[in-house]
């Protein structure tokens, strides 16, 4: 019983710790944070890129995601087998001889679909320099640089 007893007052003082840290600090930061210096040859962090930089963003998320929270302007080619990769081939051969500069990303920095997309891009052999974006979306959208969300217009649905 003196055991129990103790490992309530342990969790209490150790719940009341952390409540007020909470409390002063608030919560913790979950921004991404990119590092320069750990980057892979072929890769970016956002803060090096103006936002007034002319560049092709190419979106290797699915087709619904690039829809709603998409970069503006950004095009997209992913892997989904549905889709039809000839057209997303014309369509960024068309784009890079106006924007020779391709930064592809998708949902995060875990996700392999954007270096894939890199390498197919690459593949083209249209002289465009293409980069992969460190942090993908979430990187864009904690910068404020997607589409804000766009809300159902029929919410049974």
């Amino acid at each position: 019983m003196k055991a129990l007893g103790q490992l309530a007052a342990i969790s209490f003082i150790s719940l009341a710790a952390a409540g007020g840290t909470y409390w002063i600090k608030g919560p913790p930061s979950r921004t991404f944070v990119c590092d320069p210096a750990t980057l892979k040859p072929d890769e970016v962090c956002l803060q090096q890129i103006p936002p007034d930089a002319k560049v092709l963003w190419v979106d290797a998320r699915l087709r619904k995601d690039w829809e709603k929270t998409g970069v503006p302007a950004a095009v997209l080619w992913n892997l989904d087998p549905a889709e039809d990769m000839q057209a997303f081939e014309a369509e960024i051969a068309l784009h890079i001889l106006e924007t020779p500069r391709v930064i592809v990303y998708c949902g995060d920095e875990n996700c392999g679909t954007s270096r894939q997309i890199a390498e197919r891009i690459r593949s083209l052999q249209l002289g465009a320099d293409v980069s992969v974006l460190r942090g993908g979306w979430r990187a864009l959208s904690e910068a404020g640089r997607t589409k804000k969300p766009i809300k159902d217009s029929n919410p049974s649905s």
